[in-house]
């Protein structure tokens, strides 16, 4: 009786270790709004993952869209195994990556888009004029890449002991929401930490102007679209994984090839308020980078680390991403 019981808790352990016989028929992919997500937007509407899967003799796998509008949101999808790929900031794969001890990394890098904190207060105009009184708009807080370069910049600005000075006046919105409370002047919030092309309307109102940008406190672009899930959904689906990483790099040429075509298409899906000359020039723009190789991914988690929100120190980029990305020039 004791060999036969033995021999079932051992049947019962294999079967959650060992890889699936066969790929899933259907991937789930979150994305958000914003141009961040822009090579995401290209491979729905290209149906590129489809053609891919395809190619790779996949047969026709279902690729199925989900639409968030904060990375937190997204990442309680991943783990609850409601979807199967999430794309969100490089904040959010470290703290799952730290949560899960690895089992939780990135499959590439997605865009590196810069983030403007702006407000409508004409007395700020640097950090340290913000106030109790101020309110500023971060997609989740404390964690997203918004809230997380806004403590880096306090921390510069005000020393180590400052680094959370900033975090009591955050408040958590999607971008297309802070957008419009932004443009109320009725509104609590009168700042924002935006991005394109949410940033470029709010500009273009004479009463909202730029505090603080990414670019400036981190020394360069930095990943706020990135692309992670499973070891086990990674190791179980290698063809099917293979068959996404080769859409995302069409995705990629055709923004780097013809930003113009893949601004009228972005635009045809999401319908936003901007013109494809105006969103062509965004895309194109040097400062906004499209590719899958991570980028200063690595000061996000020295910084997560040092103060404390995730466990775990990584040597390198390579910790915190799986083997497949590794040869790319990511930081």
């Amino acid at each position: 009786m004791r060999f036969m019981k033995l021999v079932a808790l051992l049947a019962i352990t294999a079967g959650l270790t060992a890889p699936a016989l066969a790929e899933v028929s259907e991937l789930r992919i979150t994305r958000q709004p914003s141009t961040v997500y822009l090579p995401l937007i290209l491979m729905e509407q290209q149906k590129l993952v489809e053609k891919k899967t395809r190619e790779a003799g996949l047969g026709d796998v279902k690729v199925s869209w989900l639409t968030f509008s904060s990375g937190g949101a997204s990442t309680d999808a991943l783990m609850s195994g409601n979807v199967d790929l999430v794309t969100s900031g490089v904040s959010n794969l470290l703290l799952l990556w730290d949560r899960t001890r690895g089992e939780v990394k990135g499959v590439a890098g997605a865009s590196a888009v810069p983030m403007v904190l702006v407000t409508r207060n004409p007395a700020v105009k640097t950090l340290a004029d913000f106030s109790e009184k101020d309110r500023i708009a971060v997609p989740t807080v404390k964690v997203s890449m918004q809230a997380i370069v806004l403590q880096i910049a306090a921390e510069k600005a005000f020393g180590e002991a400052g680094r959370n000075k900033l975090d009591a006046i955050t408040i958590q919105l999607g971008h297309p929401d802070a957008a419009i409370a932004l443009a109320n002047p009725r509104s609590e919030v009168n700042s924002h930490f935006s991005l394109p092309p949410f940033l470029n309307f709010e500009l273009a109102d004479p009463n909202i102007h730029k505090v603080v940008n990414s670019s400036d406190v981190m020394g360069g672009p930095v990943s706020n679209g990135v692309i992670f899930g499973t070891r086990k959904f990674q190791e179980a689906n290698p063809k099917l994984m293979a068959a996404f990483r080769a859409a995302l790099d069409e995705a990629m040429s055709l923004i780097k090839n013809d930003p113009r075509q893949a601004a009228e298409i972005y635009l045809a899906a999401t319908r936003e308020k901007i013109s494809v000359d105006e969103l062509a020039k965004i895309i194109g723009d040097k400062e906004s980078v499209y590719s899958a190789a991570p980028q200063n991914t690595m000061k996000i988690a020295d910084h997560l680390h040092k103060s404390g929100v995730i466990k775990r120190a990584a040597e390198t980029w390579k910790d915190f991403f799986f083997a497949d990305v590794h040869a790319l020039p990511g930081s």
